[in-house]
């Protein structure tokens, strides 16, 4: 599992290799997430947009930009959380991902929170990020 925390909201995230969506001949391999985004401070807060950076083992870079995630703009209260599973392609067997969370406290100040980089690895291939 990977984690990270800022101003007191804590995103941990948990790739799982999908091999049933995935095929090596046809350099097509696919990754679920799962993402947890925990609220442990006191300030209800909303998250409004989403910033991706996806790298595949080749080095190529994909940005994905968009409102929320799922479809949803979720407000955390003090002590609540969120939790979504999404997935993502690659052409090659490995990757990561970073990104970060825009999001606006209850009296309407917009901040950025980080989502710990994450390694996608097909088994055998798993590696350690720095």
């Amino acid at each position: 599992m990977y984690r990270a925390i800022t101003r007191k909201i804590e995103v941990t995230v948990e790739p799982n290799f999908m091999p049933e969506r995935s095929s090596a001949e046809n350099s097509r391999y696919f990754w679920s997430y799962t993402i947890v985004i925990t609220n442990t401070g006191d300030e209800t807060v909303q998250l409004r947009t989403r910033y991706w950076i996806i790298t595949d083992a080749s080095g190529r870079q994909q940005e994905v930009r968009g409102e929320g995630v799922v479809g949803e703009q979720p407000v955390l209260a003090p002590g609540k959380h969120f939790e979504y599973t999404s997935g993502v392609p690659l052409t090659t067997a490995s990757g990561f991902m970073t990104g970060r969370y825009q999001m606006v406290s209850q009296s309407g100040e917009r901040f950025e929170i980080e989502v710990p980089t994450f390694s996608l690895d097909s088994p055998g291939l798993k590696r350690v990020l720095n």
